[in-house]
């Protein structure tokens, strides 16, 4: 069975998951957040104590199941969608999703999952390396002032308390790190249609994302 995968990339504070949560819904395909099951392998190596320098350490990836439902990530049966979403997990999350071991064997359950069924997915390298022969590949960007006031806003939502110019070191200090990583590191794919969302309502991303799609549907990508 041929799947539909749309790709959608970007940097921290861009509106991936926002976005893509909501365009998986306009077509009824599943979401899957990538960037969840990063930060889900980082809650678990914290809850372990496992050194997060050490990368030989993540071999527990193998024993670990994910179930996406309804967009919430499962992680051995349990809901984790806010204990990752901590600060200790973001400041985290980069490093350990550097390591090619991380990336690797995550990489290979998030392909499986595409082959599987039709897909939004969302991340860093989806377009690029996850999903390469994805039908539908999108980056989303905006400026760095923007994706900051939006993880603000997130971050209040969730009772988390932080400060606006602390987010905007650490989406700058995350963006110069995820682009320089050497595995994997951030950036659109080539034949990606990038999308500056700093100006743009969520509805009007998602319908544009929603209207590409469904040319391609009728005329043939």
């Amino acid at each position: 069975m041929k799947t539909v995968q749309i790709a959608i990339d970007g940097p921290a504070g861009a509106g991936k998951s926002t976005i893509a949560r909501l365009v998986a819904q306009r077509f009824n395909y599943t979401y899957i957040d990538t960037g969840a099951m990063y930060r889900a392998i980082t809650l678990k190596a914290m809850q372990s104590k496992i050194d997060l320098h050490d990368e030989n350490a993540f071999d527990f990836i193998d024993q670990t199941r994910f179930d996406f439902n309804n967009g919430i990530l499962y992680m051995d049966d349990n809901d984790v969608s806010d204990l990752i979403r901590t600060r200790a997990v973001s400041n985290h999350v980069s490093l350990v999703s550097s390591y090619f071991t991380v990336r690797h064997k995550l990489v290979e359950r998030q392909r499986q999952m595409a082959d599987q069924q039709n897909v939004v997915m969302d991340g860093r390298d989806i377009g690029y390396h996850v999903l390469p022969h994805a039908a539908y590949k999108f980056y989303l960007t905006a400026d760095v002032l923007t994706r900051a006031k939006r993880r603000f806003s997130e971050n209040q939502l969730r009772g988390i308390h932080s400060s606006l110019e602390e987010l905007v070191e650490e989406i700058k200090s995350r963006d110069a790190f995820d682009s320089t990583r050497e595995h994997s590191p951030l950036r659109p794919a080539n034949d990606a249609i990038i999308i500056d969302t700093s100006a743009m309502t969520i509805e009007t991303v998602v319908l544009t994302i929603e209207t590409k799609v469904r040319e391609g549907e009728y005329y043939g990508v």
